[in-house]
């Protein structure tokens, strides 16, 4: 079995466990919702060919549409424009980063490689991914978006130099590296932002709680809520 497939059991278990409902939540998708992502890649991946739009180039339904599609909704619902630029910058990056390490650190002979390319091109865009995008929804994003940039740059290479090699955007579905960097780029940022707010979240960090990705001062809504307080009780004072 494929990692890409072992990934997505692995998910489904977590989700019908219980223990992704907090990635879940901060990614704004709901139990059913994941679960119904889930069996349209893999379905689609079963029983949908890819689809050709030129002779050279095709996508898959389950590799492209739909983690792009799911990665799409997670750039509008994401909270602030910092995450946005964020979530672009780090698509980008990692982007280049793996047409750089196929283009000049891979060695080209399929024969002299020890593992699947497209393992390492799925660890690299998760890595960039999380270092970048920081956020669950931003390492979600850059991790797909990453690998559908760096496709588009060797298509653009190959059509300038006249290189009739296809391009398949998702073309392995399920078990496609698209896939696989999300996934790895939001467990990669769940692990790891774990730790770190756990970290965190000490003695130096009591005057302050965790939101939207980030550890915000609790003093000034005590201030509100003292002065809230005050207010009312010289209400009910007036009052009588």
């Amino acid at each position: 079995m494929s990692i890409g497939m072992i990934l997505l059991i692995i998910v489904s278990i977590l989700i019908f466990a219980g223990l992704a409902e907090r990635v879940l939540d901060r990614l704004r998708l709901s139990d059913k919702a994941a679960i119904a992502i889930i069996i349209a890649i893999v379905v689609s991946t079963i029983f949908i060919p890819d689809i050709s739009i030129t002779e050279n180039v095709s996508f898959n339904i389950g590799g492209f549409v739909i983690p792009m599609a799911l990665a799409i909704y997670l750039f509008i619902k994401a909270d602030t424009s910092k995450e946005k630029i964020r979530a672009v910058v780090a698509a980008v990056v990692a982007g280049g980063v793996i047409y750089g390490t196929q283009r000049f650190i891979l060695p080209a002979e399929p024969e002299a490689q020890n593992i699947d390319p497209n393992y390492v091109y799925a660890i690299l865009a998760a890595i960039v991914a999380y270092v970048l995008g920081r956020s669950r929804r931003g390492a979600f994003i850059a991790g797909v978006v990453g690998v559908v940039i760096s496709d588009l740059i060797q298509m653009i290479i190959n059509n300038i130099n006249n290189i009739p090699a296809p391009t398949r955007f998702g073309g392995a579905g399920g078990v496609d590296t698209t896939v696989i960097a999300g996934v790895l780029a939001v467990l990669l940022a769940e692990i790891v932002g774990e730790a770190r707010e756990r970290l965190q979240g000490g003695t130096a960090k009591k005057n302050m709680h965790y939101e939207k990705g980030h550890f915000a001062s609790t003093l000034g809504e005590r201030d509100k809520n003292t002065k809230k307080d005050i207010d009312e009780k010289r209400g009910d004072n007036d009052e009588k």
